[in-house]
């Protein structure tokens, strides 16, 4: 049974392995669909399903994901489920090795690049979405001045909103209630810069 906590990454090994694009596409497609076969994950990536379940076991080794219960009586399938809610990877755990610094700088960029392609595919195909989600789809950018105190309570903050309204949204739909529910991407950054 998955973790209800989120996994903090703290080694090179279990971050290079997430950091690998398959794997972490992988990874987001699982933690979507909480459940599924490497046949149903290979359908979303587009791969072949002998890849796409060579690295599910690649991932299962670093504990990032897990087998869980077979979902079908017959039991020829291997399901596979997130091992814990979600993961996290802090600067910290990372910067006392220069090696160390390249690979979590790496892995960040490779995230990064991922999420502007989700989002650069949600604007091409924006004309296709209903207006009342057109309309509440956000795209904004902020200018604070803050210390870094004050950065890390308003990150702590954000993450909490959206921890509740994820816990909401997949009560609500345990209980039943799917219709109108899509998957959304909320990508979060909050950094210092000079000008």
């Amino acid at each position: 049974m998955p973790s209800k906590e989120n996994r903090r990454i703290k080694d090179v090994g279990t971050l290079k392995a997430l950091a690998h694009p398959l794997r972490a596409n992988l990874y987001r497609a699982l933690s979507l669909a909480r459940i599924a076969t490497a046949s149903q994950l290979a359908e979303q990536v587009d791969e072949a399903v002998s890849l796409v379940s060579y690295h599910l076991r690649k991932l299962a080794e670093h504990g990032l994901i897990e087998e869980a219960e077979p979902q079908r009586a017959d039991g020829r399938e291997r399901w596979w489920q997130p091992a814990s809610d979600g993961i996290s990877i802090r600067d910290a755990d990372f910067g006392d090795a220069p090696e160390k610094a390249a690979a979590h700088t790496a892995a960040a960029r490779l995230f990064h690049e991922q999420r502007a392609d989700l989002y650069r595919r949600y604007l091409d195909e924006r004309v296709t979405w209903s207006a009342e989600w057109k309309s509440a789809a956000q795209d904004s950018e902020s200018w604070l001045r803050l210390t870094s105190a004050e950065l890390s309570a308003l990150s702590e903050e954000l993450l909490a909103v959206v921890k509740r309204y994820d816990e909401l949204g997949r009560a609500a739909e345990a209980a039943g209630d799917t219709e109108g529910r899509e998957n959304v991407a909320l990508h979060l950054y909050g950094f210092p810069f000079r000008v």
